[in-house]
């Protein structure tokens, strides 16, 4: 089976249910991206890229997969798998990205939640190298938070040039 495919059914814990998302979850997907780059960085997103961004996965789900929190069919939590394909280890890592919980429901165990059904799913697969997320080096609530999830600050340093065309594989 194929490493992108997810052959897993939806997991609740109380009234939240993760579960894979659907390409129906994209509008609060895409809405939630931006609000996340405004908290953490200051970043206004361009709503159309952030758009083609989110739908861009979808289309092509060897780049990975999106996971939600629901509560009430309300999502209030998300996260992105993408997969970093290492050589070292014949495996794949699997990057958490562009996790965001409702501010409302921050601190009440959403994204352990999350974590907990990616992990489960990650260890379930035999081409899954580990885990990976990058964070800002002063969200230090974040770094809590993962830390209490049994991550630990890798030894690499990221670098990185960013280009001002970005987004134009989705344009």
């Amino acid at each position: 089976m194929p490493l992108y495919i997810l052959p897993w059914c939806v997991q609740q814990s109380g009234k939240v249910t993760i579960r894979p998302a659907r390409k129906d979850d994209a509008p609060v997907i895409c809405k939630n991206n931006r609000a996340t780059a405004q908290e953490t960085e200051g970043r206004i997103l361009d709503p159309i890229v952030a758009w083609k961004g989110v739908i861009e996965l979808f289309d092509k789900p060897s780049r990975g997969f999106y996971v939600v929190a629901e509560l009430e069919g309300r999502v209030i939590g998300q996260c992105m798998i993408t997969y970093e394909w290492s050589d070292w280890r014949c495996g794949n890592f699997w990057w958490i990205q562009s996790v965001y919980v409702l501010p409302e429901y921050r601190k009440m165990g959403i994204f352990t939640q999350i974590f907990r059904e990616i992990y489960k799913r990650a260890r379930e697969k035999s081409q899954v190298a580990g885990l990976r997320l990058y964070v800002e080096r002063d969200n230090t609530t974040a770094m809590k938070a993962y830390s209490s999830l049994g991550m630990h600050e890798a030894r690499y340093v990221l670098f990185e040039h960013e280009f001002q065309a970005s987004g134009t594989i989705c344009r």
